[in-house]
């Protein structure tokens, strides 16, 4: 049995941030809800740890799954009490995306949104890269993906259809 100290020692800020590197997003399991910038706070007191998310739209459908997710999770590394708590303001943005998770979402054939630091109008017009061949030859076929935060295009160059996150 593993004792209370034992468990503290290994319930830190750092430990617990590491852990929800490790927790998917359910819709894209390539990234994780650390990578996506939904994870805004991390405050642990003993075996109490308290999360606050903030999901990618307000009325996400994932939530309760990336909820139960991170409860497990933590568990998992011995926290006795998770709360998350859903962090609505300020919103998500894809600008919180980290650099791993374009690189993870491009790979994974969704093309990422460039940053725009907080102007991401401009962006909607924009060309967007072919996730598969890197032209710019594309076109949107549906303003709305398989998410509320997706949008699908056609690349003209290599005749693929893609999913791009939107800028938001």
């Amino acid at each position: 049995m593993v004792s209370d100290d034992a468990t503290a020692a290994r319930l830190t800020p750092d430990a617990v941030w590491a852990a929800l590197d490790d927790v998917p997003d359910p819709e894209i399991p390539v990234v994780s809800v650390v990578e996506l910038g939904m994870v805004r706070e991390v405050r642990v007191d003993g075996d109490r740890v308290h999360v606050d998310l903030t999901p990618t739209f307000a009325g996400c459908p994932a939530f309760h799954a990336i909820r139960a997710a991170v409860e497990g999770r933590l568990a998992a590394l011995g926290a006795r009490e998770v709360e998350v708590h859903r962090r609505l303001a300020p919103p998500w943005s894809s600008d919180d995306l980290t650099d791993a998770a374009r690189r993870k979402l491009a790979d994974f054939g969704i093309a990422p949104p460039a940053p725009h630091g907080g102007a991401p109008l401009p962006l909607l017009d924009a060309p967007v890269a072919c996730p598969r061949c890197g032209s710019l030859d594309t076109e949107l076929t549906s303003a709305f993906g398989s998410a509320l935060c997706r949008e699908i295009h056609r690349c003209r160059s290599c005749l693929e259809p893609f999913e791009r996150f939107k800028p938001l």
